[in-house]
């Protein structure tokens, strides 16, 4: 069993930068991919950033390209968001999920993905 637990969400201003860390416990080793999902009020969970861990390749939705980065901290089991030049828009409660058989042609759907973090609220408002 893995446990995922989520921080550094808050409030921030328009074009200012956050960054969610993600601390997983419990055995971890079996998993395929990695990656953050959001969801903004009134909507679906949607994809926003993620690691497949084979060739450790990562992938962004359009919408965050040239602006969040996705990295993690083998040693310390820890999966970081950065987020950079934050909009309106991108106000959602973020989720780390990781996946132990997550298919590469389905990274982006969150039913591949088995564990969760709580969610991190970030709020982006001036």
């Amino acid at each position: 069993q893995v446990q995922l637990v989520e921080s550094g969400g808050g409030l921030v201003q328009p074009g200012g930068s956050l960054r969610l860390s993600c601390a997983a416990s419990g055995r971890t080793f079996s998993n395929s991919a990695v990656a953050w999902f959001r969801q903004p009020p009134g909507k679906e969970r949607e994809f926003v950033a993620g690691i497949f861990r084979t060739g450790s390749r990562t992938y962004y939705d359009d919408a965050v390209k040239g602006r969040f980065t996705i990295s993690t901290d083998n040693a310390k089991k820890t999966l970081f968001l950065q987020m950079d030049s934050l909009r309106s828009e991108d106000t959602a409660a973020y989720y780390c999920a990781l996946g132990p058989r997550v298919i590469l042609s389905s990274l982006r759907n969150p039913t591949q993905y088995e564990y969760w973090g709580q969610g991190t609220q970030v709020t982006v408002s001036s």
